[in-house]
């Protein structure tokens, strides 16, 4: 009761408006994204990798070879993925062409919250009911970013990806609520899901073997071979393809030595070094770059750091995949959101957005336009032009100083301390 005279206290919004608005906030700032990509774009570049994907399962539907067949002029891509993805692409073959860009739009907005959500949890958890307007903030920012923009353009599936291995691992052991229910499966499973759509989350099945997680091992192993399994009962002719022919040609997936591809052996092939030299430093610095960034993963799986554990896992599948896109950067918001951490600490908030405003950058065209430049030198030009590559090294170094050395720094000041006294 309000006695006479008192001041009203003004009813606090709930949380769900919050949320709502957060989401409006979203959708404001995604929308010249989508109008350029899916509304201003020609016809013949609309959605070009949804196309390829959505191709695949109509051709498990027509009988037609999977591997064989390539989208109509003038991208003429083939189906690289596992025969896994084209069976889940039939949905898509089933909608019409017009409609499945935008039902695969929205797909990639969901999951992208998604990803916000648990990548920056921490950060959010402290704006108590306004946590809702603060992750539609977060994935505001986070959905101008070069690689999330790609993404929509393109159609692609890596938001898939991250999502359920980040899914699985931050939340593996909790499970998800979902109203009165909660959704709970066998942690690792879910990343067997994802090494069986594409094969570069096959970092984290290393990766658990690394820290002995052997009980997430072989549920990843389990899922990804019981649904490839699956997959072949029901199409075998195109998963022998792929298993003995397809997966072995990696021309398949268009000309690797061009900008777009922001991987190790992309860096060496634009050096144009002979093939047993080009072999040769990749095998290196993949090498490096695997050892350094599992031994990362290893540290902060370690100390409980599970965003900053697959964040790390994710720099490595970037960087020593033969072949990553610039849309394979995606991984960037998991590393944005294992950096911030809860956004108390000063240098964290700093880092995190300095590589976020990185990512707004499209590094590698604008390198390939400054190539075609006679007044820019070639070496200054070439170094944009791998800017992606740069960021992905740049963050695994970020992650070690600010998660790992400083850590373990405090921890020392702490014990000195408590030892004096």
């Amino acid at each position: 009761m309000i006695e006479e005279g008192t001041a009203r206290v003004p009813r606090a919004a709930p949380a769900g408006a919050w949320r709502l608005a957060g989401v409006v906030l979203l959708l404001l700032a995604v929308a010249p994204i989508v109008h350029r990509y899916l509304v201003a774009y020609p016809e013949d570049q609309w959605q070009v990798d949804l196309e390829v994907y959505r191709e695949a399962g109509r051709s498990l539907l027509l009988g037609r070879p999977v591997y064989a067949f390539e989208t109509e002029v003038p991208q003429l891509l083939p189906f690289t993925y596992p025969t896994f993805s084209a069976l889940l692409s039939v949905p898509l073959a089933l909608l019409p062409w017009g409609a499945a860009g935008w039902v695969w739009t929205a797909l990639q907005l969901a999951l992208l919250w998604l990803v916000v959500g648990l990548a920056f949890r921490p950060l959010l958890e402290r704006a108590g009911a306004r946590a809702g307007l603060l992750h539609g903030i977060v994935a505001a920012l986070c959905v101008w970013i070069s690689p999330v923009g790609e993404n929509i353009r393109f159609g692609q599936v890596n938001v898939v990806l991250v999502s359920l291995c980040l899914l699985d691992l931050v939340r593996g052991r909790e499970g998800v609520r979902i109203g009165r229910w909660t959704l709970r499966w066998p942690r690792g499973a879910l990343v067997g899901l994802a090494v069986a759509i594409k094969l570069t989350p096959g970092v984290f099945l290393v990766h658990f073997a690394i820290t002995r997680q052997w009980r997430e091992l072989r549920n990843a192993v389990a899922a990804a071979a019981g649904v490839t399994v699956a997959t072949f009962l029901v199409a075998p002719e195109a998963s022998l393809e792929f298993w003995t022919s397809a997966l072995l040609n990696s021309d398949r997936l268009g000309p690797n030595a061009g900008s777009s591809n922001q991987s190790l052996r992309g860096f060496v092939l634009r050096l144009y070094l002979s093939e047993g030299a080009t072999t040769l430093v990749w095998g290196l610095l993949a090498a490096l770059a695997a050892v350094a960034g599992f031994a990362l993963a290893r540290a902060l799986h370690r100390r409980g750091s599970l965003v900053g554990e697959v964040a790390a896992c994710g720099m490595v599948a970037v960087l020593v995949s033969p072949v990553s896109w610039l849309h394979h950067l995606l991984w960037g918001v998991v590393v944005l959101g294992a950096v911030v951490g809860d956004g108390r600490t000063r240098r964290r908030l700093v880092v995190g957005v300095v590589g976020l405003l990185l990512l707004w950058v499209a590094w590698p065209w604008w390198g390939a336009n400054l190539l075609a430049s006679r007044s820019v030198p070639t070496v200054l030009a070439r170094a944009v032009q791998n800017g992606d590559l740069w960021w992905a090294c740049l963050s695994l170094l970020a992650m070690w100083w600010l998660l790992v050395r400083r850590t373990e720094s405090r921890s020392r000041a702490v014990i000195n301390s408590s030892l004096s006294v």
